[in-house]
């Protein structure tokens, strides 16, 4: 066995020693022998299997993704500097300047934590799913089995992939352009990120509508708006929905609400009671 493989695995466990469940908001019960995170716990936060986080941990697991990568980033809270070094232990290149990065610092990732009593999602600037907390999957439905071009919301929507999701006319319309002027924005921040590339392109020859709007010029921006997510358990379910950027880290997030005393707003508090196991 190599050096590099036994390296990753020593950082993976010293990272996971120092980070707290109760700063993730993991229940603390049960004996602890450490401190800190359980490869279970530190696998369902990354949606690794428990299996593959022991592989790695003992080198015994060499080329791991730049998803994977990523995932156990998030999971760690590791700062830029410790998520590139990550890379480079695992024989990747770190994300660079010119190409689009899907990390959420430690700090915006402590604001998420906050807001976990609403549906939230967090995107790329290319609008590639990153990370989304429970209730959001409850409501919309899990996302795990996605893969590819199949997490970027832009694709699901142009290609009409399965959704929840309704709107309106109008919403529609005001959701198309701010993705497609989202998308052209993108593209000229991020020249060198071949996947960004290949996404609009794959998009520019399925949609017809995506052509139109990316030719037209467009302008648009995203605003606070509602929709209405066909629940299989709880039926319509209609929601404000709020797009927050993140300066400097070209994140989206995309937070849903209601006004309190509201059906929706106890809709919301029943899913969020009960999770996922039984309203999917």
């Amino acid at each position: 066995m190599n050096d590099e493989p036994a390296a990753l695995g020593q950082a993976l466990r010293h990272w996971r020693d120092r980070t707290s469940p109760k700063d993730l908001g993991l229940p603390l019960g049960g004996v602890r022998r450490a401190p800190g995170l359980r490869r279970e716990e530190l696998a369902q936060l990354a949606g690794l299997s428990v299996d593959y986080v022991v592989r790695l941990e003992r080198g015994r697991a060499t080329s791991p993704s730049g998803q994977v990568l990523a995932s156990l980033a998030r999971a760690l809270r590791l700062t830029e500097t410790e998520r590139d070094h990550l890379y480079l232990l695992a024989g990747q290149a770190p994300p660079t300047t010119g190409h689009i990065s899907p990390h959420i610092p430690p700090s915006v990732q402590r604001l998420l934590d906050q807001l976990n009593g609403n549906p939230l999602s967090v995107h790329d600037a290319a609008w590639n799913l990153i990370s989304c907390n429970p209730l959001w999957a409850a409501l919309m439905g899990d996302p795990s089995p996605w893969r590819g071009k199949d997490r970027n919301i832009a694709w699901r929507h142009f290609t009409h992939l399965p959704t929840r999701v309704t709107h309106t006319p109008d919403q529609q319309n005001r959701l198309e352009t701010a993705l497609v002027c989202d998308l052209r924005s993108c593209a000229a921040r991020y020249p060198k990120d071949t996947h960004l590339t290949a996404l609009i392109t794959s998009l520019r020859s399925t949609s017809e509508r995506f052509e139109d709007l990316w030719d037209s010029h467009t302008v648009g921006f995203h605003t606070t708006d509602s929709k209405t997510v066909h629940h299989p358990d709880l039926g319509p379910v209609t929601v404000d929905c709020d797009t927050l950027t993140i300066p400097g880290n070209d994140l989206r997030i995309a937070i849903c609400s209601a006004p309190p005393a509201t059906t929706t707003a106890e809709q919301l508090a029943l899913l969020a009671a009960i999770g996922t196991q039984t309203l999917t």
